[in-house]
């Protein structure tokens, strides 16, 4: 352990995680992350241009790590388990590949000096190695365009300042629960006669053992970073397996938390990367190894089914698929509600876990500041509120990025064929400036009827990407209960609703609290049902399929450790 270093580290970055702890407890706006990536201050070393020379550099190169283990190499090319960009070229970069029983043992060896380490002392290695991520955030950025095909402002927020606020929010957490019981103190238990019992007593963190982030391809480092950082602040090693279509954002996240390790005197081994290659099913592998204690998860519903019955030896925590809804009850500001919603529908292309995809509206339309709209009236100036959005090919592209699988296209195929109901809206193609093989497609609005049992099983089933069902129902009550039950059997992380009645309101408020759905109200404006507030909202519940895990509560960290105590008898004097 460098102690000198590692002091230095906690006189600076320890006024950060206080200042984290007490926004945490007042939920007030808050980042020390810019989100500006024109921040002249912040990203000083490294302004947009130098981000994208970074990246440059990183193409068609061997990606180097100096893991132990090493057998092999994973890409440089898609056959060779290389990733493509969603713009349309291959990244060419050649990932290390590690045998699993080296990674896994050389991580059990260095949590040796890690768990002997403070709470404090973890928090503050945890901050530096965000600090230097975020000055890299424009590099990172690129990196989340070119594997998740994040637009520019979603690559610099989501792909890079944003996973870092996740990453510090878990990082306080972790300090704040590690710290909850003194270190030492001494007990005195008064007795008959005058007398003082007296122990000393001290009580240890101990991490439960190795963690395991399993990582999606939309968000690797907006869902990994608080998995990943909980981990590590309580004192546990951490090895990344990162999706095959998305390895690089989270390689250059291990390569940081690496060198940071190394400065300050801990083994680099504390974070491992594990790229795997075709086939190989590397993350069941690791899942339902003995030494593997804690596994996080973000992607399908059914392979978080298995982590939970196959990897009885871990705590699993899970962010899963959702299928969220929007209810239109009635609105005062009608234009407003349908510019909102339509850049809802149309932000990256419908990919965030909290898109919406269920439009309720009652058959008998809605009361607008208008007159009334019938569900007929809604659904087309919908549409057109989606065509003043992306009328323009540039303007439309930076909103929606790319369609990042091909899985993800062949649901706006079906949907647009008008197999799955009457298209009410199409999507269209988009063409990307400077990346003419960028796969773009402008959100699809199908008209479905929620009386009828095909159309139910069709919306109550997740069509990822930018696939939209504007739902008839008979009436708000029924949409209230198919909001509920949507959530209930197939998870929903969001739901949203335009209402000026105070009935109808406390109904979806109970409703959402019923089935574990976070709630948004009458949005309009700057802000989205799809966007959530580092240090603020609580992402997830845990209360529906949607997964078990919530971002920003207490509860996303406890499970990483224990705490064991030691009592001496002491003198009572």
């Amino acid at each position: 352990m460098s102690t000198d270093r590692l002091s230095a580290l906690t006189r600076q970055h320890r006024p950060l995680l206080h200042q984290a702890l007490g926004v945490l407890r007042s939920r007030e706006h808050w980042s020390p992350y810019p989100e500006d990536p024109d921040d002249p201050v912040a990203y000083r070393d490294q302004d947009a241009a130098e981000g994208e020379r970074a990246f440059q550099r990183l193409l068609d190169t061997p990606f180097d790590l100096d893991q132990p283990g090493r057998d092999g190499t994973v890409g440089p090319s898609p056959e060779e388990g290389g990733e493509v960009s969603p713009y349309g070229f291959p990244l060419g970069i050649a990932y290390p590949h590690c045998d699993p029983a080296a990674l896994l043992a050389a991580q059990r060896a260095a949590m040796a000096g890690w768990r002997t380490a403070t709470p404090l002392e973890r928090a503050a290695v945890c901050a530096e190695i965000l600090a230097r991520i975020n000055a890299r955030s424009h590099e990172f950025a690129r990196a989340a365009t070119h594997t998740s095909g994040h637009g520019p402002v979603m690559a610099f927020h989501a792909g890079a300042v944003h996973a870092q606020d996740r990453g510090l929010e878990a990082v306080a957490l972790g300090y704040a629960e590690q710290t909850r019981l003194p270190a030492e103190f001494t007990w005195r238990k008064p007795l008959p006669g005058g007398r003082l019992f007296a122990l000393d007593k001290t009580f240890t963190v101990v991490p439960r053992g190795i963690s395991l982030l399993i990582a999606n391809a939309v968000f690797p480092a907006w869902n990994g970073y608080p998995g990943l950082f909980a981990s590590l602040v309580t004192g546990n090693a951490v090895v990344v397996k990162p999706h095959p279509r998305a390895v690089l954002p989270l390689a250059l996240t291990v390569r940081v938390a690496r060198e940071v390790l190394r400065e300050t005197g801990f083994a680099p081994d504390l974070v491992c990367l594990a790229a795997e290659r075709p086939g190989e099913q590397l993350a069941k592998r690791l899942a339902v190894h003995p030494d593997v204690r804690i596994i996080d998860y973000a992607g399908s519903g059914t392979f978080a089914s298995w982590l939970t019955a196959h990897a009885p030896q871990a705590r699993v925590h899970t962010a899963a698929s959702a299928v969220n809804s929007v209810l239109l009850h009635s609105t005062s500001r009608y234009r407003d509600m349908l510019a909102n919603l339509a850049f809802t529908l149309a932000l990256y292309s419908g990919q965030l876990c909290t898109s919406p995809q269920n439009i309720v509206v009652p058959r008998t339309g809605i009361a607008t500041d208008e007159g009334h709209k019938s569900y007929d009236g809604v659904v087309a100036d919908l549409g057109a509120a989606l065509d003043t959005l992306l009328a323009d090919d540039e303007r439309a592209a930076a909103v929606l990025g790319a369609l990042y699988a091909p899985h993800v296209l062949r649901s706006v195929r079906t949907a647009n064929s008008g197999h799955l109901g009457p298209v009410a809206h199409p999507s269209r193609a988009v063409t990307h400036p400077r990346h003419p093989r960028a796969v773009i497609r402008t959100p699809v609005l199908v008209s479905l009827d929620a009386g009828r049992t095909a159309d139910r099983v069709t919306l109550m089933t997740e069509w990822p990407g930018p696939v939209a069902f504007a739902v008839a129902v008979d009436s708000t009550e029924a949409g209230i209960d198919l909001i509920r039950r949507t959530a209930r059997e197939q998870g929903a992380l969001s739901a949203g609703a335009h209402t000026t009645d105070p009935h109808v309101e406390r109904a979806l408020v109970d409703a959402c609290a019923d089935s574990g759905v976070t709630l948004s109200l009458n949005l309009t404006g700057d802000w989205y049902l799809t966007q959530s507030a580092v240090y603020s909202d609580l992402h997830g519940t845990g209360l529906n399929p949607s997964g078990n895990s919530t971002y920003g509560d207490a509860s996303f960290v406890t499970g990483r450790f224990r705490t064991v105590a030691v009592r001496r008898a002491a003198d009572a004097a």
